[in-house]
């Protein structure tokens, strides 16, 4: 690693594909409080929690081998001393001497840290000022001014950063981890209220042959207008997102099982006869409506063999895995 690089005023990091690190810059290990032999070697997952874990393998690791590329991963790390530090990654896939790497740039988000303490600091002025508010008339009315200007920068922030959090950038729908979320929630209601809810898990029929066939910025059309579909024939309280790959979910609250077989095949439907760069796109579809004896992971995993059903008979169908012998 050149000098350059080495002192860089942003962290670098050069993994493998399965997570090992290859390289990182002395800025990087200064900043995180860590020695070469300390990460070299190591898994980059060793340095983040279980819910950025989470993140980097349903987001990150898509999108690399997608579009061999990821633009701006929110993500925390945690440095030497267990401290978890925000920083926004843009991640890169090349071939490095005939091996697969993947080169890291990450900026740390200290400009939200600078936003709370400058306000802090203009709170704590006001205090001062009021002491000697006969002198500091003017002052106040300025600081006033300059806390409104601060908090309205900061709000604006934080929604901006739970928005790129929770959002799928290619698609617009909301991503696997906001599903995680809202899934556990409606399993929460149903057992306080009994509220019935079915799970859809849509799938592209033959995805890798479009990539292969056409390329993979037509893929990326693809999964654009389907998230569009899914969008434009959901109900507001419906739960729209992308759980990686070409695979979608869906959430529909107070859908029974008799229900959510009408609404998948009319969406099977509707996407079948869209007009696509293609020239025609399936999709196949697997559904599961809550039970009493259900958890996150099995109302997942019974949808899922519903939707293993629908390819395995056809495929561009439904299945609703209280329809299959278990």
């Amino acid at each position: 690693m050149d000098e350059r690089l080495q002192y860089a005023p942003c962290g670098y990091i050069s993994i493998t594909h399965e997570g090992l690190i290859k390289e990182v810059n002395q800025t990087l290990l200064d900043k995180m409080g860590y020695t070469k032999a300390d990460l070299v070697q190591k898994h980059f997952e060793s340095i983040m929690s279980t819910a950025n874990k989470l993140i980097f393998h349903s987001y990150f690791y898509p999108f690399i081998n997608l579009n061999g590329q990821v633009e701006e991963l929110f993500i925390s790390l945690k440095d030497s001393s267990g401290q978890s530090i925000p920083y926004l990654l843009n991640g890169r896939r090349l071939d490095h001497e005939g091996t697969e790497v993947i080169d890291c740039i990450l900026m740390q988000m200290g400009k939200r840290i600078d936003y709370e303490k400058e306000l802090r600091s203009a709170k704590k002025q006001i205090e001062e000022a009021y002491v000697e508010k006969d002198q500091a008339l003017v002052k106040l009315e300025q600081l006033h001014m300059e806390i409104e200007q601060k908090q309205a920068e900061l709000i604006e922030m934080n929604a901006l950063l739970v928005e790129l959090s929770t959002t799928d950038k290619l698609t617009g729908l909301k991503n696997r981890r906001f599903f995680q979320e809202k899934l556990e929630e409606h399993i929460d209601l149903y057992r306080r209220t009994q509220q019935p809810f079915s799970l859809l898990i849509v799938d592209i029929d033959h995805f890798k042959k479009i990539n292969d066939t056409y390329g993979h910025q037509t893929g990326d059309h693809v999964l654009e207008k389907l998230g569009s579909i899914l969008k434009a024939h959901s109900r507001k309280e419906d739960i729209a997102a992308r759980y990686g790959g070409e695979e979608f979910v869906l959430i529909l609250p107070n859908i029974d099982a008799s229900e959510s077989k009408i609404i998948a095949e009319n969406l099977r439907s509707i996407i079948a006869h869209s007009a696509w760069e293609t020239g025609s796109l399936t999709v196949s579809i697997g559904i599961a409506t809550i039970t009493a004896q259900d958890s996150d992971a099995t109302i997942i995993k019974n949808a899922d063999k519903a939707l293993y059903a629908s390819k395995e008979n056809g495929r561009n169908r439904v299945t609703h895995s209280m329809d299959l012998q278990f």
